[in-house]
This record gives C-alpha cells, sequence and structure tokens, in this order.
C-alpha cells in the first residue's frame, strides 16, 4: 500500500517497504539496497542507507517489511532516541519494534497532514495539469451522450448500438490511460441512477434524463489526481432539470466566493447550504417515508485534493479552517428518486483573499 504522506515528504516512489527518520542531525531514508542508488539521486533525504546497515544484533527477518521495521528501530536506538513521533501512517509493525526496543512511541494526528495540504507550486502545476486532463475526458463523456441518437423507445444510440454507461466510461478509460493515468471507475449515472451520488451508473442511457459524469484519475507519475463533474441531458430538458442545475451553479458560485484562507470548511459548507435552501430545495438525506418527488443536497460541498482524490480538508460540517494552498473540490449536487442527479465539481486553490479556479469548461446541461 502507498504511503502518501512519505511520497510527499520525499517525492520519492519507493516500490518497497521504506522509513524516514527525520534527527535533528538530519534525515534517514532506510529503503531496499538495490533502490539506493536511485533515492540519492531523486529522493528528498539527507542520507540514504539499506535495512543492512542497521542490523540488529539478532539479525534482520527475511521478511522485508519486518526487516525494514527492525532496523527503523535500530536507527533509532543507536542515535541514542529515548521517544520518537510518528503520524497517523506507521503501520503497526513499525511501533511494534520501535517498541521492542525500549523506544517511547508518540501519535500526533496531525503531523503531516498540514504539510500535505499547503500545496507549493510544484504540486499546484501538477494538479493543473491533472485537472486540465480530467476536464476534457469530462467533455468527451458529456459530448459522447448529448451528439448521441435517440430510438423510438428513447434509448440513446452511438454507431447503431445503444449507448450505455459502461461504453462512456470505456471511452473515459482509454482517454485517460493514452494520457498515463490510473481511472477508477467513474462514475456515468443515468437517469435515476443518479439519485445515489456514488452510484456508477450501468446499462442504457435515455434522451432527456440527466447524466452524471464523475472522472478522479490519478497520474502515473506525479500521483497527483484530478477530479470534475458535470451533468448532461440528451435532448428536451425539463424545467424541473433546469431549476435544479441552477440552483446547483448557484450554489457552486456561492461556496467559491466564501473559500479564503481563514474561513472554516463549514462555514464554506454553510454558503451552499444557503444558496440551495434560497432556491427551495432541501439539505440532509430523505426520511424513510419521503417521497420520490424529495429533492435536496445529500453531502457536503467538497473535499481536500491531492495525492488522494479525498483527504483533508473537509467543506462540511466540522471542516477545520482553510490555508492558502489547500486543493479543493466545490461540488454542491441535488438529487430527487424520481428523476435522478445534478452535479457540478470544480477543483479550486486557496488563496489568501479567495480561491483560483482550476475549471475551465461548461458547467451547462447542453453539450450538443
Amino acid at each position: 500500500m502507498v504511503n502518501h504522506t512519505l511520497y510527499h515528504r520525499i517525492r520519492f516512489n519507493a516500490c518497497d517497504p521504506a522509513a524516514l527518520i527525520v534527527l535533528p542531525t538530519g534525515s534517514t531514508l532506510i529503503i531496499r539496497d538495490i533502490e539506493m542508488l536511485r533515492a540519492r539521486q531523486h529522493a528528498r533525504a539527507d542520507s540514504v542507507a539499506c535495512p543492512k546497515d542497521f542490523e540488529p544484533s539478532d539479525g534482520l527477518s527475511g521478511d522485508r517489511e519486518t526487516a525494514t521495521a527492525q532496523a527503523a528501530a535500530e536507527c533509532l536506538r543507536r542515535a541514542g532516541v529515548d521517544e520518537v513521533v510518528s503520524d497517523r501512517t506507521l503501520p503497526l509493525i513499525f511501533a511494534h519494534h520501535i517498541e521492542q526496543a525500549g523506544i517511547h512511541l508518540r501519535f500526533d494526528a496531525n503531523l503531516g497532514v498540514a504539510e500535505r495540504r499547503a500545496k507549493d507550486e510544484q504540486e499546484i502545476q501538477w494538479l493543473r495539469e491533472a485537472q486540465a486532463d480530467t476536464e476534457q475526458a469530462v467533455q468527451m463523456g458529456c459530448e459522447l451522450v448529448a451528439r448521441a441518437n435517440a430510438n423510438a423507445d428513447g434509448v440513446l444510440l452511438h454507431d447503431g448500438s445503444p449507448l450505455t454507461s459502461e461504453r462512456v466510461r470505456h471511452a473515459i478509460d482509454v482517454f485517460l490511460l493514452e494520457r498515463n493515468y490510473i481511472n477508477p471507475t467513474s462514475i456515468v449515472a443515468g437517469g435515476a441512477q443518479g439519485a445515489d451520488c456514488h452510484d456508477h451508473g450501468s446499462g442504457e442511457l435515455r434522451t432527456g434524463e440527466p447524466v452524471i459524469i464523475d472522472v478522479f484519475p490519478c497520474h502515473r507519475e506525479t500521483r497527483y489526481n484530478g477530479d470534475c463533474t458535470r451533468t448532461v441531458v440528451h435532448g428536451e430538458i425539463s424545467d424541473e432539470l433546469h431549476r435544479m442545475h441552477d440552483a446547483v451553479v448557484l450554489a457552486t458560485r456561492a461556496a467559491e466566493d466564501a473559500t479564503r484562507a481563514g474561513v472554516t470548511g463549514e462555514q464554506v459548507h454553510d454558503a451552499t447550504s444557503r444558496s440551495i435552501l434560497d432556491c427551495g430545495f432541501e439539505m440532509g438525506l430523505p426520511d424513510a417515508d419521503a417521497a420520490d418527488s424529495y429533492c435536496a443536497m445529500v453531502h457536503g460541498t467538497g473535499h481536500g485534493i491531492g495525492l488522494q482524490v479525498h483527504e483533508p480538508p473537509l467543506l462540511d460540517k466540522g471542516g477545520p479552517a482553510l490555508v492558502a494552498g489547500d486543493a479543493l473540490t466545490i461540488e454542491p449536487g441535488l438529487y430527487r428518486a424520481d428523476t435522478g442527479g445534478v452535479r457540478v465539481e470544480n477543483m479550486v486553490i486557496v488563496t489568501e483573499t479567495g480561491c483560483d479556479n482550476l475549471n475551465s469548461i461548461s458547467e451547462q446541461l447542453s453539450w450538443a
């Protein structure tokens, strides 16, 4: 499993178990011996060693992760360390061997979090590039839906065959694969499926129904993510869909206008909520006996993004104060069981005075 906090600190892809030990005298990266030369050339660490360099008196395990944990504990012991502070990502096997060495381990829940939140210029550029490619994939998917033909039953056709969520998703996958992205399962949810904001969507797409297209790929080289959502309707757009879409766009603007360093994620979400309510819609999940016409925003306004598509801070109740350099998604949506959903999602970078919107494609429902 990738340790994103370690990668952020050293900006180096460690293919095997690795540990970074930071002492007052400098930082030491412990990594597999065959990775040492590459790490010395590229990793952000003062020195690079392998487990053999810190072999304890009773020897190293033949298991790589165990050996790395043993070496990390021995490195700390030789340095005379009696207490060490670790972040939330430390594997239990490392904690075990550190404590076995008689070293007190103290947990700091915020260690590494603030550093990852305040993106530097290199990270912001990587996010811009990822979002630009993500936008192109979303636009291609929206146009594929909008430019399809509809048969007499209202089913969309592309190249003579029914256009399905799977076909649109496949086109998005190929587009991003050719641009060096790993793409988790995109959301292409048509009609009532879109009423569940995390339904990936399946089956035939139909004219007159909203289709939510949400794409969130990770670049294979930089490892930074894009995340963009748009909603498309083929053919005639109902008055209710127009009303839902207008409210979502207004809420998006309200959230973006409220976003700046020092404002809390909860305050940004409050701005979204007020806008949704002012437009005559609800906030929160429906009750068990709610009518299918119940229409509401059922999730938070957004989340942090970077090396992971979901990371701190949260734009929701209890969301913390924003800092300059936070990368966020702003993604209001409205969902109705008998109609489907409408969602618009942009990525922004927080500044001292506002936010920088990284998106440029249309937020419209009609993409023909």
